[in-house]
């Protein structure tokens, strides 16, 4: 039995993935991964949430369905995964996992004022509603939408994401002076 896991089936064994490259945990900026690791990056924390959510029987008002499509969801669920992998690393201190959750207590309030906020429910979603500022265009008004497969609502959105991605990457490296190395004015 490895650090990472308990033997239990529906808990993943992080060790047994032979696509991982044994790295230190690090934080994850997901404003400017490259496309391959946005998919890569994506697709481990549905992993680990999927974990998370089954092993601790949290409800849709702490990690609902949708909690991909809101970025102040996935970026808390980043950094409690980043801390939940510091916590249980091998060379951790062994009063580690107790922090962990002293701030997993924490982040699961902080969880349900989002999901509150945001209007994402366990049965339907719709975009986190943004404060328009003076000066601002106001937003669309955002439908909701009913949840029918979150598995492959989670599909798409990562398609769709690492498309975009991709495209941004490629603008950006065509628009560089193969000559110079220096961004052209365009």
């Amino acid at each position: 039995m490895t650090s990472h896991t308990s033997g239990f089936d529906d808990e993943p064994d992080y060790d047994a993935r032979p696509d991982l490259v044994a790295e230190p945990p690090h934080p994850i900026n997901w404003n400017l991964l490259t496309a391959a690791d946005l998919e890569q990056e994506l697709l481990e924390l549905n992993r680990w949430v999927d974990w998370l959510r089954h092993t601790y029987g949290l409800p849709a008002s702490v990690i609902p369905p949708y909690w991909h499509r809101h970025p102040e969801l996935l970026w808390e669920l980043s950094a409690l995964h980043l801390h939940w992998l510091c916590a249980y690393d091998p060379d951790q201190n062994g009063s580690a996992p107790l922090g962990w959750h002293r701030d997993f207590a924490d982040a699961r309030q902080r969880l349900r004022d989002w999901v509150t906020a945001s209007g994402t429910r366990f049965d339907r979603d719709r975009p986190t509603r943004q404060t328009i500022w003076p000066g601002e265009e106001p937003a669309e008004h955002a439908e909701e939408t009913a949840i029918i497969d979150r598995d492959e609502d989670f599909v798409e959105f990562v398609l769709d994401q690492v498309e975009a991605r991709q495209k941004a990457e490629d603008a950006f490296y065509a628009s560089i002076d193969h000559d110079t190395g220096e961004v052209r004015d365009e």
